[in-house]
């Protein structure tokens, strides 16, 4: 299934692209003049030159690339939403967890969008129903 997303570009080679038919997330590209350096344990926000109208009940999410994430660069708020009633240009921050400065060229896929359906929630307040779990939070399932 296919949604008509409108965008706006800075320029046509930071345009989105699925890589693969069976992709679900869609590249993001660094849309950058010239080389931003991210020195380790540090990150940079890069912009990715477009702007889009997500049509309402859905959101963008922005999530890390396998390939860089394997290297220790990551989207440092993953998964990042794009809101359908945000117009600003899409900016990733990308975040260094290496111990070697990381470059990102101009062009360069940086992260993944995926185009997600969002359903909104009616809050009330009721007792919540026991579990066995209860309120056990953090390691509390074992490893």
């Amino acid at each position: 299934m296919r949604l008509v997303v409108k965008i706006k570009t800075k320029r046509k080679d930071c345009y989105p692209k699925y890589m693969s038919e069976g992709a679900s997330g869609f590249d993001l590209r660094a849309c950058i003049d010239d080389a931003v350096v991210i020195k380790p344990k540090s990150w940079e926000v890069i912009p990715t030159g477009i702007y889009v109208e997500v049509p309402a009940g859905y959101e963008i999410q922005v999530r890390p690339r396998s390939g860089l994430a394997s290297k220790g660069i990551t989207v440092l708020n993953t998964p990042g939403t794009v809101d359908s009633d945000y117009r600003g240009e899409i900016k990733i921050i990308l975040a260094n967890f290496s111990n070697e400065p990381f470059l990102v060229e101009p062009g360069m896929r940086i992260a993944q969008g995926v185009l997600c359906r969002i359903y909104k929630a009616s809050f009330v307040e009721e007792p919540l129903s026991p579990t066995d779990r209860g309120s056990q939070g953090f390691g509390s399932t074992g490893t």
